[in-house]
């Protein structure tokens, strides 16, 4: 509709642009100067073909309006590629890769009208006038890491903020309304921008996801990135300025041009070079490769277990683990799979923080809210591969109001180790909407609800899990106060290369919000004892480096990454887009802190070898800490 559009509003047009090259269409901004006009006599070189136009890279020298060949400036800003719009089949039959052509038409700015968080993608429109002036011309790429390199740390120059483009508020300016002046050797936008429309090669590019829907994937090349993990993924790390790494070095690879299929991809896989067209769609900039990549390398399958040893006669010592096992019903086929990871390569820790269990009839919305049969599921399934029978705790949510799959009423649970520790049980267990509260005396806090939920009824929590809050006491009698949490997801959040600056992470507000209620009952604990041993853990939807959302609680609790220090590039727990990245986090008190920690990433699921092959979405991790 937007084409037709500007169909008939061509005839209105009345500003006329003669002999002009490509980069002066282009132009040093997001928008081209040009854009409403009619050119004509435009020079270029044919480097690809699509179904829907053709690409071309400007020639080395034009001629101006007098007739005169005119030198084009070397401007790397000015992007020397320009894609050519046309469905007829007989404008796309009368030029070839390699034709020299001259040619007019509209020059525009186009974006679906169903995207309006797109960049707008410049454009020349109805071309006409085409006239080959020589074919079976030499297509020269340029190659990515020699002739031009991306920067590796900044998207956008208006992503401001203390935490760049995960600053807050979001969406505070838009690129197509400010149009920037690019600074591709800065902003990663930028640098992506100035070469849109050109033919580049991508040397020895080496995956950072598995394929999507579309089987497209994310790639980086033969040049200088940051964050590379020892599994050739890139994370999201702070730079040295101390703002976020978001990783703008990495490329989306699209569908290829001559209809062939991409592979199917893994984290580390590596690939012969690619070759394509820098262009931008459905919120991303993308390579187009010519042909479907070429797999020359895949990573090792082997996912090693737990490193540290436990010993059974340590009685200050309790490891858990903590496992978002993605929509777990009673009939889940994955319950084998998951039992495996826990007795296998976490070892069956002391307790374990679970998310995302489902009631008892799954996804049948029938009113059912009670999961004991899918716990009781899985802890079987653990049993039949280990020496652990574990027992549960939960809370059951009010019927459709925690968010997740409609129907599935998901929750966080625990499984703990009754030889090893068990639940203080002075208090009975909270229901759907009782609210927990800490009670006792200086230096023995107790809790009114054991197990029970934070400040349920807070509008924080509309259509979000509820917090799930425990005592626990070991058999020697040291106490632990653990949250396990599953905080709001991103659904409505805009992509990081998207119009709306700083990109839209929502529901941010809903999550600082949820974090500050978890506090809030740490702070509770804290007062009653300052030494208390204290672990929240889950998924937070939230990366560490999003400072602001995790600000009411780090005064509190420490990264138990940092205490461990885990290299920080090997700090994730889910891959997303061209990031490994952690959304699933584990905070302790201070009194934890200063004892012997242990912590390690399970990578089981985002080291699989395909994408088929994961089990959840997210890692597991597993630690161990010292309560006396």
């Amino acid at each position: 509709m937007a084409r037709l559009s500007s169909f008939f509003l061509l005839a209105s047009y009345v500003s006329v642009a003669l002999s002009v090259s490509v980069t002066d269409i282009q132009g040093i901004t997001y928008q081209s100067p040009l854009n409403g006009q009619t050119v004509h006599n435009l020079t270029g070189l044919v480097t690809a073909k699509a179904s829907n136009g053709f690409y071309i890279a400007g020639l080395a020298d034009n001629k101006d309006a007098g007739g005169k060949k005119k030198k084009v400036k070397v401007d790397v800003r000015a992007s020397n590629g320009l894609f050519v719009y046309s469905t007829s089949a007989p404008v796309l039959a009368s030029v070839n890769v390699g034709d020299a052509i001259s040619l007019s038409g509209h020059v525009t700015e186009f974006r679906p009208a169903s995207t309006p968080n797109n960049l707008f993608m410049t454009e020349l429109e109805y071309p006409a006038n085409i006239t080959v002036l020589s074919s079976n011309n030499t297509v020269t790429p340029i190659i990515l890491g020699k002739d031009r390199s991306p920067p590796t740390q900044l998207l956008s120059s208006l992503d401001v903020g203390r935490d760049a483009h995960l600053s807050v508020p979001n969406n505070r300016t838009r690129i197509e309304e400010v149009n920037p002046t690019l600074q591709p050797d800065k902003y990663g936008m930028d640098f992506w921008e100035s070469l849109e429309g050109q033919l580049v090669t991508i040397p020895n590019p080496t995956a950072t996801s598995f394929q999507s829907s579309y089987s497209e994937f994310w790639v980086y090349g033969d040049w200088k990135v940051t964050g590379k993990n020892s599994r050739g993924g890139l994370s999201i790390t702070f730079g040295r300025d101390g703002k976020p790494d978001g990783n703008p070095e990495a490329i989306f690879i699209g569908a290829p041009l001559d209809k062939t299929k991409n592979p199917k991809t893994a984290v580390g896989m590596g690939f012969a070079d690619i070759t394509g067209v820098v262009v931008y769609q459905y919120g991303f900039f993308y390579v187009l490769p010519l042909t479907a990549p070429q797999v020359i390398s895949t990573p090792d399958p082997t996912i090693p277990a737990v490193s540290f040893k436990t010993n059974p006669n340590d009685a200050c010592a309790v490891t858990f683990g903590d496992y978002n096992v993605e929509n777990m019903a009673p009939t889940s086929k994955h319950i084998p799979s998951v039992a495996a990871h826990i007795g296998n390569l976490l070892k069956t820790p002391d307790i374990m923080f679970i998310q995302e269990i489902q009631d008892n009839s799954g996804t049948k919305n029938d009113g059912t809210v009670d999961a004991n049969v899918t716990l009781t599921t899985l802890i079987n399934a653990i049993a039949a591969v280990s020496n652990v029978t574990y027992q549960y705790a939960s809370v059951n949510p009010v019927d459709g109001q925690d968010g997740g799959v409609p129907g599935g009423n998901i929750r966080t649970a625990y499984l703990y180790n009754p030889d090893k520790l068990s639940l203080v049980g002075n208090a009975p267990a909270g229901g759907s909407l009782d609210p927990v509260q800490v009670t006792g005396s200086f230096l023995r806090p107790q809790l009114n609800f054991n197990p029970a939920r934070i400040d349920p009824l807070n509008p924080a929590w509309d259509s979000s899990r509820k917090p799930l809050v425990a005592h626990w006491q070991t058999k020697k009698g040291q106490d632990l106060f653990t949250v396990n949490v599953h905080l709001a997801s991103k659904g409505g959040s805009s992509s990081t290369q998207g119009d709306a600056r700083p990109p839209v992470n929502s529901p941010i507000e809903a999550r600082t919000a949820q974090v500050t209620a978890v506090a809030g009952f740490v702070k509770a604990v804290l007062a009653k004892n300052p030494l208390a041993n204290i672990i929240v853990a889950g998924d937070f939807n939230e990366y560490i480096q999003t400072r602001s959302v995790y600000a009411p609680i780090t005064s509190l609790l420490a990264d138990i990454d940092e205490v461990a220090k885990i290299p920080e590039v090997e700090r994730y727990s889910y891959v997303f887009d061209q990031n490994s990245q952690q959304l699933d986090h584990v905070l302790i008190s201070k009194a934890l802190q200063h004892r012997k920690v242990n912590f390690e990433h399970i990578h089981v699921n985002n080291w699989s070898p395909t994408l088929a092959a994961r089990i959840s979405d997210h890692d597991p991790s597993v630690g161990q800490v010292r309560l006396c």
